[in-house]
C-alpha cells in the first residue's frame, strides 16, 4: 500500500510500460553495441579474433558473420524484460515519490529536487532485484558471437533457457547476478538523473508556449536521457564485463578489481566503448517521457507533475 503522498505531489497510480516496450522494438540492432564494451572478454573466450574498431565495424562484422537476424538475436529477451522492468520502475517511482514528494513551495527547490532524484534512484535500484537475471541473459546472448576459428554456427548458447541452464550448472544462482553491485550503482545514477532531472527541469524550462509542447518535451527528454546514460556508462561497462566471466575460471574480485584491471589493460577510454551508440539509443528513451505525459493528458485530462508544489 502506498504511503500518503505529500501535498502537491499527486500522481496517477499507474503508468504505461507498453510505451517503453514499443520503443524497444524500434532500435533492436542497438543491442549489439554491447559487444563493443565486452569485446576483450569475447576475445579471451575465443568468441572474437580481434576487437571491434567501432560501432560501424561491429555492425559490419555482425552482418557478415550472422546476417540481418544476428542483430535481433537477443531482442526476444529484451522485449520480455521490458514489461516487468518498466512496470517495476514506474510503480516503485510512484511509491518512493510519495515518500520523498517534497513541495517546491513549502520545502524549497533543492529539497524538492533531491526528492525527485532520490525517488528515481530508489525505484531503479529496487526494480533490478527482480529483473537482473533477464538482463544478464540478454547480455550473454547479444555477445554470443560464433566461436572464432571453430567453424561456422558454433555458439555458446542456444537461447535464454540455455543461458539459465548453463549458468546455473557452472556458477549457481549467484552466476546470474554477477555484476549486480555495479548494476545497482549505475542504475542509481541513471534513474536518479533520468527521472529526477526531467521531473525537476520540466516545470522550470517548459513554461509559457513550451508548456505541453511534445517536441520541447522530447528535446528535454533527449538531453536528460543522454546525460543520464553517459554518466552511468562506466558502471554499465564494468557490470557487463563481470557478467561475461560467468561460466569461466577468470572472475573479477569485485567492482574495484574489475575497474582497475580494465583501465590498466585498456585505458580509461575503454569504460566508454559503445557510448556513442547510446546517444542514438537515447532517442527511444527520450520518447517515453513525453509519451507518458501525453498518455496522462489523454486518460486523466491533465499531466500530473511529479513532486510539483
Amino acid at each position: 500500500m502506498l504511503p500518503p503522498a505529500r501535498s502537491g505531489a499527486r500522481r496517477p497510480k499507474n503508468s504505461p510500460p507498453i510505451l517503453r516496450w514499443v520503443a524497444s522494438l524500434l532500435p533492436c540492432p542497438r543491442q549489439h553495441a554491447h559487444r563493443l564494451s565486452v569485446s576483450n572478454e569475447m576475445i579471451k573466450q575465443g568468441r572474437l579474433t580481434k576487437p571491434y574498431k567501432g560501432i560501424i565495424d561491429c555492425f559490419g562484422r555482425t552482418y557478415a558473420d550472422e546476417g540481418v537476424r544476428g542483430f535481433w538475436r537477443s531482442n526476444g529477451v529484451n522485449v520480455l524484460r521490458y514489461f516487468p522492468t518498466q512496470a517495476f520502475n514506474f510503480a516503485f517511482k510512484d511509491y518512493f515519490k510519495a515518500l520523498f514528494g517534497f513541495s517546491k513551495s513549502a520545502d524549497g527547490y533543492w529539497l524538492w529536487f533531491a526528492g525527485n532524484v532520490a525517488s528515481g534512484a530508489a525505484a531503479g535500484a529496487s526494480s533490478q532485484v527482480f529483473v537482473y537475471s533477464l538482463d544478464f541473459a540478454r547480455t550473454r546472448l547479444a555477445s554470443d558471437a560464433r566461436a572464432a576459428g571453430k567453424g561456422a554456427g558454433e555458439r555458446q548458447f542456444n537461447g535464454i533457457v540455455d543461458v539459465y541452464r548453463k549458468t546455473l550448472q557452472s556458477d549457481g544462482v549467484l552466476g546470474l547476478y554477477r555484476g549486480f553491485v555495479p548494476s545497482v550503482m549505475g542504475i542509481i545514477v541513471y534513474r536518479g538523473l533520468y527521472f529526477g532531472l526531467y521531473d525537476s527541469l520540466k516545470p522550470v524550462l517548459l513554461t509559457g508556449d513550451l508548456k505541453g509542447n511534445f517536441f520541447a518535451s522530447f528535446a528535454l527528454g533527449y538531453v536528460v536521457t543522454t546525460t543520464s546514460s553517459l554518466a552511468a556508462y562506466p558502471m554499465d561497462t564494468i557490470r557487463r564485463r563481470m557478467m561475461m566471466t560467468s561460466g569461466t575460471n577468470q572472475h573479477y574480485n569485485g567492482i574495484m578489481d574489475a575497474g582497475r584491471k580494465i583501465i590498466a589493460a585498456e585505458g580509461p577510454k575503454s569504460l566508454f566503448k559503445g557510448a556513442g551508440a547510446n546517444i542514438l539509443r537515447a532517442i527511444a528513451g527520450a520518447l517515453v517521457l513525453p509519451m507518458y505525459d501525453a498518455f496522462q493528458e489523454l486518460v486523466f485530462g491533465k499531466v500530473y507533475s511529479a513532486g510539483s508544489g
